[in-house]
């Protein structure tokens, strides 16, 4: 564990070093802001609904490109300078730097979620905003974010190139996230399917305020699995 936390530690400060935490949190809370307040004021009522249910113009769309984006050169960057040899021959385990890293990218994420708390204490301040199903939605937010980032760290394993393992996580998630709207165009005997697989689906759930634990176990389910993946992967490269 102690390992996990330096590797994590050095990446964060990698992040925050440099502008690109800066510029996902702002990007993030900008954008995302604009989606929902343009129409908030349309709908004239006091929900956050529309902030964290999945559609193709909303702040969850956001976080398909940001995430692969965020850890496309984790381990890209690594192989590509040859550093990921000198991590392998350390007393450092892959598990533990995959989680290492898988933690310093969800933190940028999870700061970049977090800051947009701000807008449901200015709905607060304007209507009547029920917390329950707020919460609930930030829960959602954040676990399908971090679903995300496992993702985008399992295909930055792939490759020594950084557009590639963009391109491809990108992809992947684009893929996850767009899959829920494709049911309404498959034999209805899918449907159930295509839902369960969409992380469209489980978010949509928790937007509504209905934290059910299948949504919950899907998502750690995911990132598990995703991660899982990564390190047999990483393994692969210098067994």
């Amino acid at each position: 564990m102690k390992n996990t936390m330096t590797i994590a530690r050095r990446e964060l400060r990698g992040f925050f070093d440099s502008p690109v935490a800066y510029i996902v949190v702002a990007a993030f809370l900008s954008i995302a802001g604009w989606m929902y307040f343009s129409s908030f004021f349309l709908i004239g009522r006091a929900d956050l609904r529309p902030f964290f249910a999945p559609s193709p113009f909303s702040p969850s769309m956001l976080l398909v490109i940001i995430a692969p984006a965020v850890t496309m050169r984790l381990i890209a960057e690594e192989r590509k300078s040859g550093t990921i040899e000198l991590l392998t021959t350390l007393p450092i385990t892959d598990t533990e730097v995959i989680l290492g890293k898988f933690i310093a990218a969800s933190g940028v994420l999870l700061s970049a979620i977090g800051a947009t708390f701000i807008y449901a204490i200015v709905v607060a301040m304007v209507g009547d905003l029920d917390w329950g199903p707020v919460l609930a939605g930030y829960l959602g937010l954040s676990l399908f974010a971090l679903t995300l980032v496992a993702v985008g760290l399992l295909t930055s394993t792939f490759t020594d190139n950084q557009i590639v393992a963009f391109i491809f996580g990108f992809i992947i998630c684009g893929a996850l996230y767009f899959i829920y709207w494709l049911q309404f165009f498959m034999p209805q005997v899918l449907a159930p399917v295509i839902e369960y697989i969409s992380v469209s689906f489980h978010l949509d759930n928790l937007a509504r305020g209905v934290v059910d634990t299948r949504d919950v176990l899907y998502y750690l389910t995911f990132i598990v699995g995703a991660l899982f993946l990564a390190i047999q992967s990483l393994k692969r490269q210098h067994a």
